[in-house]
């Protein structure tokens, strides 16, 4: 009697090897990976680069990128016209992916001596390399939608939210941040809420934050809401300072908006500390500075000093042991007394 066993689906499998999932996954885009399933799965049949173009629909200048990209990464090698597994931890060059034509098969001696040569060199660790975004073209762009609930829905609130109506190059940059970034839907939707709450809703800067969420994978209604709520605690940080010195609201440099929440939210300076800063930093270096405000209030939070009565007592007890006293002229009345050298070559120097 025979046996048989029906998996159904299951029936017909290609393997795929695990190295493409451990150390590639994320870094592999998907006209990558796209194009790495069609290989694998027309293993051993010839092909040429249209016949994967016209399968998957994308160009055949993007699956050339992509052959390219897995040589680079080590996964398989290209001798003439035939691909097959690399060795482990053998790298391949960069140049462009060009398949043999057929019936010119490389020179047996020339390959031979090639694989001697990757023989004899020593293993080197693979360099994952970043695969270049690429934007969809707009008919790979209208089909996703025919095809797509989630995608047609997504360009529709897109345009809700940034209040007008989306080129058919915004909705390719949507596609690529959902597509290529791997960032869900919900997730694009409250980044671009984000976005157009700080007026910055143009797709440039969009599509930057959205890398940058990618990076720091961000890839959850959860992980969005806690990122979007540093966010508001960054922006509400920055408005103390601003209040607290009387400056005019704008957006803050790199180093004002690194410095804003470790004053207001780790150390706990409250407006007054911090005017007592910038009066302190005005009077010696004669402007503002945020890193010269930055090396008062490190030493102040080090010693434990969080008002400005104890600022006061400790300005007057530093002056008393080095000799000095009120400056003449001093409106203040207090010891000011240059803020002492020890915070002109104090470790918490910044450059601004």
């Amino acid at each position: 009697m025979g046996y048989t066993i029906n998996l159904g689906a299951w029936n017909s499998v290609f393997a795929v090897p695990c190295r493409v999932v451990d150390e590639n996954l994320k870094l592999a885009g998907a006209v990558h990976l796209k194009v790495l399933l069609w290989v694998l799965r027309h293993a051993g049949e010839p092909f040429e680069l249209e016949d994967i173009a016209a399968a998957i629909g994308i160009g055949k200048a993007d699956v050339a990128d992509a052959m390219q990209y897995w040589q680079q990464t080590g996964l398989i090698s290209a001798e003439g016209g035939a691909l097959s597994p690399c060795a482990r931890g053998a790298e391949q060059p960069g140049g462009p992916f060009r398949p043999q034509p057929e019936g010119k098969p490389a020179p047996a001696r020339e390959a031979a001596s090639a694989r001697e040569a990757a023989s004899a060199r020593p293993e080197k660790k693979i360099q994952h390399i970043l695969p270049r975004p690429q934007k969809p073209d707009s008919d790979f762009v209208a089909k996703r939608m025919a095809e797509s609930t989630e995608i047609a829905c997504l360009m529709q609130s897109a345009q809700q939210i940034l209040g007008r109506l989306i080129s058919s190059g915004e909705c390719a940059t949507l596609l690529m941040i959902h597509d290529d970034f791997g960032l869900p839907s919900d997730v694009i939707v409250m980044l671009l809420q984000y976005t157009a709450s700080v007026g910055k809703a143009n797709m440039r800067y969009i599509e930057k934050t959205a890398m940058n969420w990618a990076d720091e994978e961000i890839d959850t209604h959860e992980k969005a809401e806690e990122k979007l709520r540093r966010l508001s605690e960054n922006q509400q940080a920055w408005r103390t300072v601003e209040q607290a010195i009387g400056m005019t609201h704008r957006a803050p440099s790199a180093n004002e908006e690194a410095y804003a929440p470790m004053w207001v939210g780790e150390w706990r300076f409250g407006p007054e500390m911090i005017k007592e800063a910038y009066d302190r930093t005005v009077d010696t270096t004669g402007k503002y500075s945020a890193g010269y405000m930055n090396k008062i209030m490190a030493r102040w939070h080090k010693d434990g000093i969080s008002t400005p009565q104890q600022a006061a007592l400790e300005m007057s007890k530093r002056a008393a042991r080095r000799g000095g006293g009120p400056r003449a002229g001093d409106k203040r009345g207090s010891p000011t007394f240059d803020i002492d050298e020890y915070e002109r070559t104090s470790i918490y120097d910044t450059k601004e």
